[in-house]
């Protein structure tokens, strides 16, 4: 109790407290590195959740739809900022969630309650991709308004009109076997991948209720680079160049 007879705060008293204990412990050098290290790596935690959160996700690729630009088991960094605020282009390669019907059954495997909270834990932290196989990655072909077709008489696809040289598309492919025509709906995308004879992109699901195109709601984001293993490891072009003629809708 003060002079005046008011009680001292209760709380400042439990900081005050605290502050000495905290002081007194660093004293420790033992003591000073293992607080240290908890704030390093606590405040590490931190920011990979939020980076993952706000910026980027890993992914592995599952199948071999996008040869060669991307291998089975290759790791990708997606920029989880497009389409809201960064714009998807002609050519970008995007992560999306299935539009309804694409994957069909994803195959589910028995796992231990250690494998699920450890699936848990390294994949809120961005260091595994569990929920990979739930995902498909494509190149955008179409952009909302434009009209997307098979073939000209050189066996390429017109967009817009106006025939284009598709540079990315594995070699010994051809762009499509399948004659189509389709104009792209407002908010979504015509998606393909560069393995065009073993990728059910797009042209595949032309009878499902999407139509074959993805809406913005289901895009994860824009793959980035290639991360994983190093001797593939590359940044991932829109190759803008093969688009240059393209006119707007």
């Amino acid at each position: 109790m003060q002079e005046s007879g008011e009680l001292r705060p209760r709380n400042a008293t439990t900081i005050s407290s605290i502050r000495r204990f905290i002081k007194n412990a660093k004293k420790n050098w033992f003591v000073a590195f293992l607080f240290d290290f908890v704030i390093i790596v606590g405040t590490a935690l931190v920011l990979s959740v939020a980076i993952k959160a706000f910026l980027i996700r890993s992914f592995y690729i599952p199948s071999g739809s996008m040869m060669d630009t991307l291998q089975i088991n290759d790791r990708i960094i997606v920029n989880v900022m497009a389409p809201e605020l960064m714009p998807l282009e002609h050519g970008d390669v995007v992560v999306f969630r299935d539009p309804g019907g694409w994957l069909g059954a994803v195959p589910t495997e028995d796992k231990t309650s250690w494998q699920e909270f450890s699936d848990f834990v390294l994949g809120t932290f961005g260091i595994t991709a569990p929920d990979s196989a739930e995902h498909l990655v494509k190149r955008v072909i179409g952009l909302p308004g434009d009209t997307i077709e098979c073939c000209d008489a050189e066996g390429r696809l017109l967009v817009n009109g106006v025939p284009i040289d598709e540079v990315y598309v594995r070699p010994g492919s051809i762009p499509s076997e399948i004659e189509f025509k389709v104009t792209v709906p407002e908010g979504s995308y015509w998606v393909m991948g560069d393995n065009r004879q073993n990728s059910t992109d797009s042209r595949y699901h032309l009878d499902l209720p999407s139509g074959g195109f993805v809406n913005q709601e289901f895009v994860v984001g824009r793959a980035i680079l290639v991360s994983w293993p190093v001797e593939n490891w590359i940044f991932l072009e829109n190759f803008s160049e093969v688009f240059n003629d393209v006119p707007k809708p």
